[in-house]
């Protein structure tokens, strides 16, 4: 599994496993019934605490995303499509935030933004 931990920035350690082992579910990576590394063996590769990753587990199981079976491990849990467009909702949202501030401070027409985001939805289809 490929997991890039930053010390430098102001996100937990467990907060960037938490993301990124998410983001490779939701996008595929990791598919149902995956068996995820145990904790130790992660903390091991990462160099860090067993309870650093073991929070990020904890955090991702509370949210249904994996599954611990005890004695058998962690895995990519039942995949929630619900769950999976209201991540994939926020994640626009947050985008789309940021392109009307834009908008905004050039004064751009809200008719002028839509047919522009049409354009790009239809050619990206």
């Amino acid at each position: 599994m490929n997991i890039i931990i930053s010390n430098t920035g102001n996100t937990p350690i467990y907060e960037q496993i938490y993301s990124q082992i998410k983001t490779m579910i939701i996008n595929g990576t990791l598919k149902e019934g995956d068996l995820l590394p145990s904790m130790r063996l992660l903390a091991k590769e990462l160099r860090i605490s067993v309870i650093t990753t073991k929070r990020a587990y904890e955090e991702l199981e509370r949210d249904g995303f994996i599954q611990t079976i005890t004695g058998k491990g962690s895995f990519v849990g039942k995949t929630n499509l619900e769950l999976i467009k209201e991540e994939h909702l926020k994640e626009v949202e947050l985008h789309l935030s940021e392109a009307v501030n834009h908008a905004k401070l050039g004064n751009l027409p809200l008719n002028e933004i839509l047919e522009l985001l049409t354009s790009i939805y239809n050619e990206t289809l």
